[in-house]
């Protein structure tokens, strides 16, 4: 099945913030306490999110999640005011909802 049958989105992280989320069985980031929501994206727009917030960043990991399996609430919208909707997690991301986490 295709991520855009089952619509897998994508979160990118650090291997440290993965390690604490695995030990927690909860992931978390600073953009939930600064932002209220966790950053994430479609499979389409993950090159253009690399390339304009990542460009030169080693060390960093994918998490693939299953939004039927969150806990937290998921809202498709865009922040910045443009017309591209991203999904964004409104609470800590149960690591149940992880499908997989893979290096960049």
């Amino acid at each position: 099945m295709t991520d855009e049958v089952q619509n897998i989105i994508y979160h990118v992280s650090s291997a440290e913030q993965i390690t604490k989320a695995l030990a927690a069985g909860l992931y978390s980031c600073e953009s939930l306490a600064a932002e209220g929501f966790i950053h994430c994206c479609k499979k389409q727009q993950l090159k253009g999110v690399l390339e304009r917030y990542y460009a030169g960043v080693t060390g960093l990991q994918l998490l693939e999640i299953d939004p039927v399996k969150l806990d937290a609430k998921l809202v498709y919208e865009n922040t910045m005011g443009g017309e591209e909707l991203f999904p964004h997690v409104y609470g800590e991301i149960n690591m149940g909802a992880v499908i997989k986490v893979s290096a960049l």
